[in-house]
């Protein structure tokens, strides 16, 4: 493999005096790099490195870009198979079950005993795109871990009253229709 001087000797881009007058300027410039002990500065090593830093990082960000978006993925992915495997039925009801969701009375019709348990907080509505689920509220729990968007509606078992609160003696009843 002939040397890159000698491929542009051959093109003819060069002559042999610019080639000579080259290997000179190389050798003063190593000769007095070697009696002075100081390197130069080469500009052109210096910018391709920083070039290569720069890549190298941009590569490190679009890689956990990446990496996030699989696990946003594959987070999804698990929580439609929570979902799939433990939904409940809503019964073949016609008591109509009222709940907030997006700021907005949303509606589905569930027998008495789903009823029940959605007011003893047993059962939770799960709200995934366009579909409303009921699911156990042990597999809530663990979807509120992953994504607490999905979750709609949480019934909690507790008798506890807030002290500042003006209408803690007027209880609602559970099965208020409204």
């Amino acid at each position: 493999m002939a040397s890159l001087q000698e491929q542009f000797l051959k093109a003819g881009l060069v002559d042999k005096n610019k080639v000579k007058q080259a290997n000179q300027d190389k050798s003063k410039q190593k000769k007095v790099e070697r009696r002075t002990g100081t390197e130069t500065v080469d500009e052109a090593r210096l910018a391709a490195l920083e070039t290569q830093r720069k890549n190298a990082e941009r590569a490190r960000e679009l890689n956990a870009q990446r990496d996030a978006a699989a696990n946003e993925k594959a987070i999804g992915a698990q929580i439609t198979q929570m979902v799939q495997k433990n939904r409940q039925s809503k019964g073949n009801g016609d008591i109509a079950y009222n709940f907030t969701h997006n700021n907005k009375i949303e509606r589905f019709y569930v027998s008495a005993a789903v009823q029940a348990h959605l007011v003893a907080g047993r059962l939770v509505i799960i709200r995934q795109g366009d579909s409303t689920e009921l699911v156990p509220r042990v597999i809530a729990d663990k979807i509120a871990e992953r994504d607490a968007s999905i979750v709609v509606r949480v019934n909690k078992n507790s008798t506890e009253v807030d002290a500042d609160d003006p209408y803690a003696a007027f209880q609602i009843p559970d099965d208020l229709m409204w």
